[in-house]
């Protein structure tokens, strides 16, 4: 049975493609899920991940800042820039200034939740990826607004209350009650993480899937250049981070997460932020597309690293 499951786990890319393609086709079996019904999803997906978790990983970590930094830095640097210069390459602003502007917003934003359930899926460093996704929010409050009008001319307010809120309530507040069973209740953890991979794969298919169905028609009506330019973006994005860690020396499973932060934002904090300062533009149309691209990008790659140690048990 755990093999199965581990198979099951180690197929995440291919969920994640069967269910976009079918979310195109008929999007009312996914789209209900949207709303409190993510944040809920996440919610149990940051428990399971946090009964994986000891007291002493966290301690690991701390020993090891440089990993941290070298995460946060490369989110703030290499994301804005490969940004502006995507939209710069693919003459975004000579389409529609707002386009432009949203795929610069969408890459000055904090690392995603959701890069915290790629990183446990991927093998990689789920303490490190915690606590690079907590500093990069806190951190975006000042540079996600200052880095986008630098970038795109343009001031973009951050309800920074909000934010910090929805970061306790989704990431911080369920990683530390999994932790706290995983430290007092082992037996019961234990049981329950035997599943906890594959939970977290259906939970981020439908996520995935719900993002692609309520924006079925900016996805097959949008034309390549749109299209492009989310994935150029995410994929330079996951390649810089990862090759910026290792350069660097960091053990692999620090170098894929630092890569999975970098690659992944927070999307749908982009979008809100394109509405509220764009209003009546496209600007939030390339922060939907970024959500589906990265979320993919990620599915593959953690596919690939988790069925890489799938095969390689001793590892």
């Amino acid at each position: 049975m755990s093999r199965l499951l581990a198979f099951l786990t180690a197929a995440f890319p291919l969920w994640i493609l069967l269910c976009s393609g079918l979310a195109l086709v008929e999007p009312g079996i996914f789209t209900w899920f949207r709303g409190p019904w993510i944040v809920w999803g996440l919610g149990v997906i940051m428990l399971g991940m946090g009964l994986t978790l000891t007291f002493e990983d966290f301690k690991a970590v701390l020993s090891l800042p440089r990993a941290g930094v070298v995460g946060v830095v490369c989110q703030f640097v290499f994301m804005p820039a490969l940004g502006w210069g995507v939209a710069t390459l693919l003459g975004l602003a000579k389409l529609d200034p707002s386009l432009a502007a949203g795929l610069i917003l969408v890459a000055c934003c904090p690392g995603g939740t959701a890069s915290n359930v790629i990183a446990y899926l991927a093998r990689a460093n789920v303490a490190l990826s915690v606590m690079m996704t907590t500093v990069s929010t806190f951190a975006a409050i000042a540079l996600t607004p200052l880095l986008t009008k630098w970038l795109a001319g343009a001031i973009v307010e951050v309800d920074a209350w909000k934010l910090c809120f929805d970061t306790v309530k989704v990431v911080l507040v369920p990683v530390l009650a999994g932790l706290l069973l995983n430290h007092f209740v082992p037996g019961l953890s234990r049981r329950v993480s035997a599943a906890s991979p594959l939970v977290s794969v259906v939970a981020i298919v439908m996520i995935v899937a719900s993002i692609i169905g309520q924006n079925r028609e900016l996805v097959l009506g949008s034309g390549w250049r749109l299209l492009a330019a989310p994935a150029l973006l995410h994929a330079g994005g996951f390649l810089l981070g990862y090759l910026a860690a290792r350069i660097l020396r960091l053990a692999e499973p620090d170098a894929r997460t630092v890569s999975i932060e970098v690659g992944m934002q927070n999307s749908g904090l982009g979008s809100v932020l394109a509405k509220n300062s764009f209003p009546g533009t496209a600007a939030p149309v390339p922060c939907a597309i970024s959500a589906v691209y990265h979320s993919l990008i990620g599915s593959f790659l953690a596919g690939f690293w988790r069925w890489k140690g799938f095969r390689e048990p001793n590892r």
